[in-house]
Parts: structure tokens; sequence; C-alpha cells
């Protein structure tokens, strides 16, 4: 009875620590040009002789997609990276892809190619080859159900002026028949209120009834300003909520409530006017910003349903000519019920810590010193945890992999 008693024991001990045993970081980063990834403390390089950008993980996590090409500024070829068969492969030969998507549902990519959506196939488990979905798409993205896209066309200048932005919906299986697309909605544009010719950045709310982008205007107009928008699922409700710069890291919704974070203000320029901002979504009232007078606060994360994490300095309104000086950040968590604030990370004077993410219970930034191209990702576990050094000398933010 005794050694039954012990038996059972052992098990619930064993399976208690399996249960609640961590699940490491894994993240895919750019050092040197090169894909490496890394997971807990095993890195692994997975790229040679190429210049590699923009990775994107598969929703099951078994792909990398990434852009890699001989040279900066040259042609870049849409990969993959298979971390079953431990190697890349391109999905279709000699693909110069602008923009790509994983499907939320399944391993399937979408991509443009001169203005052309196009969906990968599935061979032998992997994407592979291709098919038409749609012409003439300047931006796109999944819905949430993975069988449908919205998309934006670029407008084109008439002699009354600009014709307006159009969004539509494109069920994944088109195959270019334009019978099938359906207009979702259309963005009616003037240069005295909400100038656009294209719509950028489409984000969904964790619900998915919510759907936020950029409306852009021409290119030097949109070095200073856009129009940051949402729109339902259903496209009968529009909203303009403000002005930012175009960066997409700078747009963040809610871990569960529709309220939608983001950096306001006009400018190109970071040593003034760039508020961290909270909306609920809908609302009929502006924004709450919370970055005190003096500062300037130029990355934005969720750390939970109620408190946001910013990179914060002060700003630099004596600057007006010569080489725009650096900002040196560091993060603070502000609670936006409460709006206390408080600073979570103590970079050196000469140090900056910028894109702040939240995965699980691990909070991560990149940690640059002044004047330097690669800097060190640095992670706290919770926000009472100790600081610690990750991954050390890379070219940007990595890209987390997150189950859930």
């Amino acid at each position: 009875m005794a050694s039954r008693f012990w038996v059972v024991f052992l098990f619930l001990f064993c399976f208690s620590i399996e249960v609640s045993a961590e699940v490491p970081l894994k993240a895919a980063f750019i050092r040197d040009h090169q894909l490496w990834l890394k997971e807990g403390e095993r890195e692994r390089q997975l790229t040679e002789n190429q210049f590699v950008s923009s990775p994107q993980w598969s929703h099951d996590g078994r792909f990398i997609a990434y852009l890699a090409g001989e040279k900066e500024g040259q042609e870049q070829y849409l990969y993959i990276y298979d971390s079953k068969e431990q190697k890349s492969y391109q999905p279709y030969p000699e693909l110069e892809a602008s923009s790509y998507s994983w499907s939320p549902a399944a391993n399937q990519l979408a991509y443009l190619d001169k203005g052309i959506l196009n969906i990968t196939k599935t061979e032998n488990g992997r994407p592979q080859g291709f098919e038409n979905v749609a012409l003439g798409v300047s931006n796109f993205e999944w819905f949430p159900d993975g069988d449908n896209f919205i998309a934006s066309s670029l407008s084109n200048l008439l002699p009354t002026g600009w014709e307006p932005v159009h969004l539509f919906k494109i069920p994944k299986d088109a195959k270019a028949d334009t019978k099938k697309i359906k207009p979702f909605y259309t963005i009616q544009t003037n240069e005295d209120d909400l100038f656009a010719i294209d719509a950028e950045s489409f984000k969904w709310s964790a619900d998915g009834k919510w759907l936020s982008f950029l409306a852009i205007p021409t290119a030097s107009w949109s070095a200073d300003s856009n129009t940051l928008c949402v729109i339902s699922s259903t496209g009968r409700n529009f909203q303009a909520i403000g002005k930012m710069l175009y960066f997409e890291n700078w747009i963040k919704w809610a871990p569960m409530k529709n309220q939608l974070a983001f950096i306001s203000g006009e400018g190109r320029f970071f040593v003034e006017n760039k508020n961290a901002a909270v909306m609920d979504i809908p609302s009929s009232s502006k924004a709450r910003e919370y970055t005190p007078k003096g500062y300037v606060d130029l990355d934005i994360e969720w750390l939970s349903p109620v408190e946001i994490i910013v990179a914060r300095s002060k700003e630099n309104k004596h600057w007006n000519e010569g080489p725009v000086p650096p900002m040196f950040t560091a993060l603070y968590t502000i609670d936006i019920k409460s709006g206390e604030q408080r600073q979570l990370t103590f970079p050196k004077d000469n140090e900056l810590d910028t894109a702040p993410q939240v995965i699980e219970d691990s909070i991560t930034w990149l940690r640059k010193a002044e004047n330097q191209n690669q800097g060190d990702l640095w992670v706290k576990e919770r926000v009472d945890g100790e600081a610690y050094q990750w991954i050390k000398n890379i070219d940007s933010a990595p890209v987390f992999f997150n189950a859930k």
C-alpha cells in the first residue's frame, strides 16, 4: 500500500513540474544580415551569404518566411525556412514580393507581386507554388477567419483630383474572378481633412470585430503625417482617430478589450510632439494621452489589459538644424486607469531602450548604445523580475513565436 502511494506521489510531483515549467522564448532574428533562430539557450544560424529582412512566423511555428538578396538595396526574393526539414527553399523561384502575410488558420502564405495578390498552394505539407487571388491590390491582410482578405487599391490622380481610397473584401479562392470580389468601404478624402491615396498597416482587434489601418497621403506628406483609422468588420462603422507617423509598431490593440494604443503626433522628427495615447473603440471622445509635458514617447506595447509600456525620452525642442540628435529612451509602465507611471528599465547615459514586446510573462526590449548599428535583446520575467541579456549583437528587434 505504501509503495503504491509513493508511485502516485512521484507521478503527481513530476507532472506538476512539467505543467508548471515555463515555455522557453523562441525568436527569429537578424545578425550581420543573416537569419538566426534562438529557442531557450540554443542559438542557430539559418542563412549564409545573403542580405535578409522581414522574417515572419507561420501560425504553428514550423515555417519562417523572409526576404533575401545579395546586397542591400538590390532585388529581394521570398524564401521560407522549414524547421522540420531544417533548410530554406523558395515557394516559387525568383519571386520578388513587396509584402506577405501568413494565414491565421493554416500554413498558407499570401503575398503581393507587382499588384497581384497570390496565395501559396500546398505540396507535401509545405507552402509551394502559387495561385492568383486578385489584381490591382496595393496592400492587404487576412481576415481572422483565414478565408478572406481585406485589401486596398491605390487611388488614381484624375484631372479633378485624387480618387477616393477603395477597400475590398476578397475570398482567398477568388482566383482573380472580379464577380467574387466585393467592395468593403470607400474612404472619401480631401486635402483639408482626411487626405490619403492608399491604406496600409491593417491590424485586427483581439475579437476580430474592428480593424485599424493608416490612411497614407502622398510620399512627402506621409513622412510627416498619416491618419490612423478604424473600421468595423462589417464595413459599416468607420472612424478617423488621429494623426501619427508611418510606424506600424506604434499601433497596438489591447490583448482583450477593443482599445487601441498608439503614438500620436505629426512631424517626421522625434524631438517633440510624440504622445502615447489610448482610445476605446468605438468612441465619441478623443483618445486619452499619457505623455508628461517635456517628454516624447517613441514606442508602445500592452503589458496587461490595463497597463502599457512606452519608450520615453526628454524633448529636444532646441534642435532645429544639423544631424538629428539621438533620443535616449528608457521604458516606462503606465496604468491607463489611474494614470500612475513608473520607470521600468535603466539604460546608461549613452544607451537607449526601444522596441518593447510582451510575450506571456516576459518583457523584452532592444538596448543599443549611441551610434551603434547593433544592439542586445534584454528580458525581464514580469515587472519586478531581474533584467538579463538574452541575445547579443542583433540588427533589429527579433520576431517572437507565441503559440497563443
